[in-house]
């Protein structure tokens, strides 16, 4: 299986987001983010975060409609991409 697609950093924690439900395309890119698999919880919460650091975070992740999007929208599209 891990064979068929493009290489995953974190292999373990792609199978594990996979057996949670996740996308293959969702558990891949967390698996692949910098940090894979390293626990945190140090990120600023995205209340805290400008709309500038939102709207980019939501570029590079390609959310789409995002130059639409109040900082509240981002937020909520952030979540759940």
């Amino acid at each position: 299986m891990a064979d068929e697609r493009a290489s995953i950093k974190n292999e373990d924690q792609y199978e594990a987001l996979r057996d949670e439900g996740y996308s293959k395309e969702k558990a891949a890119r967390i698996a692949n983010s910098e940090g894979a698999g390293k626990r945190g919880g140090e990120a600023e919460p995205y209340e805290e975060r400008s709309y500038d650091e939102l709207y980019e975070q939501a570029k590079d992740i390609g959310i789409e409609g995002r130059s639409s999007m109040n900082k509240k929208e981002l937020i909520e599209a952030l979540r759940n991409h």
